[in-house]
């Protein structure tokens, strides 16, 4: 399997987030009980903050890893970070 890079890492994280969220709406319009409603609301809500958090320790690393290439003045620093245990490509080479 090739590795992720990461824009496609945060557009799939966006777009999970976003199916979740949509997914729990229409499961408490749809379902009659409370408790199986708040059930899984609660289980859906937490799936989308944890694809959440995992994408914003995606993006800090992929920050750290560019920060360091601007330190290092190499443009080309290319390293992996991970998201939900893929490696994801950070390259940080400059286009201009």
């Amino acid at each position: 399997m090739p590795d992720l890079t990461l824009g496609e890492a945060t557009t799939i994280a966006a777009v999970a987030v976003g199916v979740l969220i949509v997914l729990a709406l229409i499961s408490a319009w749809v379902m009659k009980e409370v408790m199986q409603k708040v059930v899984v609301v609660v289980i859906l809500g937490l799936l989308a903050l944890l694809i959440w958090t995992q994408r914003a320790s995606l993006e800090e690393c992929a920050d750290k890893v560019r920060a360091t290439g601007t330190a290092m003045n190499d443009p080309d620093i290319d390293t992996t970070c991970t998201f939900f245990g893929r490696d994801i490509e950070i390259t940080t080479s400059r286009s201009s």
